[in-house]
């Protein structure tokens, strides 16, 4: 594998300075060469074009990209809100449900408002043998 890439590697670096030195014994000779002029061409009007194109299409996918993450940043957080609420219902109910369940959970009425029920129940007792004695005489 290493030698595979250093045969890659000097084979690269030679045909680098092969043009580099052809390159060199032209402009030494004086001669003009025709890649010069095209360069310029290409480097100036097609270098600009491709400039405004690609800044026209990075705004455009930089727009969406923004517009795709707001959308999925709400999505998501009704998402996870509506679930939070379905959640804490279902938790509601289960501790509801435990707390009747469970005699221990029960609060222990007072003494004094134990006292005060039960005579309330045997003075509705009384009312209510009371009509009926009134009713049937």
């Amino acid at each position: 594998m290493i030698y595979f890439l250093l045969i890659f590697f000097f084979g690269s670096l030679f045909g680098i300075t092969f043009m580099i030195g052809r390159k060199f014994l032209m402009l030494q000779n004086g001669q003009k060469t025709y890649q010069d002029d095209t360069e310029k061409i290409f480097k100036t009007q097609h270098l600009e074009e491709f400039k405004h194109s690609l800044i026209k299409t990075i705004k455009k996918y930089t727009y969406l990209g923004l517009v795709t993450t707001i959308r999925l940043y709400f999505r998501f957080k009704n998402l996870f809100l509506s679930k939070y609420q379905k959640i804490k219902i279902k938790i509601k109910n289960i501790r509801d449900k435990n707390k009747n369940i469970n005699p221990e959970n029960k609060r222990e009425i007072s003494k004094f408002l134990r006292i005060i029920s039960e005579y309330k129940q045997k003075i509705r007792e009384i009312k209510h043998k009371i009509k009926e004695e009134e009713s049937n005489s």
